[in-house]
């Protein structure tokens, strides 16, 4: 195996447990046990716990935005194509809520590099809502139904906090339309 291979497992094993569990609650060695490589290898391509819940979280950004961006792109009314991208993911089995603020959640401040991801991943959701938005505090107010509704959902899975913050963002959008117009 090279390490290609190595950190793609790696980072599937540190992906799967580390949402399911939390980062805390998973040690190095598990990690190492499910994915098949060698510790010695395990720390030369993740020299501390930290490097491995930063690149887990950088894979796991690249993927949500991309796919919430491309949701979004392939829909004829794109705000109202946010919170039904986001009802699907509520209603994946395996939903735990957002890993982003799991692991904030669980770290706070703690390793600037996790932290880093954390902001970064909080930070294109916003600017993807800001560009759908017909202004800067509407974008604001699409987030925090956005950010609203994946808390509701990780303590109740389904797509119901999705539906209802799509209610909502309809309705601002047209009180906005009208307040332009």
């Amino acid at each position: 195996m090279d390490d290609e291979e190595a950190r793609n497992r790696l980072l599937d094993a540190a992906e799967a447990l580390f949402y399911a569990e939390g980062v805390q609650a998973v040690g190095m060695d598990r990690i190492r046990a499910e994915s098949g490589v060698p510790l010695k290898r395990l720390y030369r391509l993740f020299p501390a716990k930290d490097a491995l819940v930063a690149a887990y979280l950088e894979r796991r950004d690249r993927r949500w935005i991309g796919g919430l961006r491309e949701a979004v792109a392939a829909a004829p009314e794109p705000v109202p194509a946010v919170f039904d991208w986001l009802a699907a993911w509520f209603s994946e089995p395996a939903f735990r809520g957002c890993a982003f603020l799991n692991a904030y959640g669980e770290l706070g401040t703690g390793p600037a590099a996790v932290l880093d991801v954390v902001r970064r991943h909080k930070a294109e959701l916003r600017a993807l809502l800001a560009d759908l938005a017909p202004t800067p505090e509407l974008a604001e107010q699409l987030l925090i139904l956005a950010e609203g509704a994946t808390v509701v959902a990780a303590l109740d899975p389904g797509p119901a906090p999705a539906l209802h913050a799509r209610a909502a963002a309809r309705r601002l959008l047209g009180a906005d339309a009208h307040q332009s117009g």
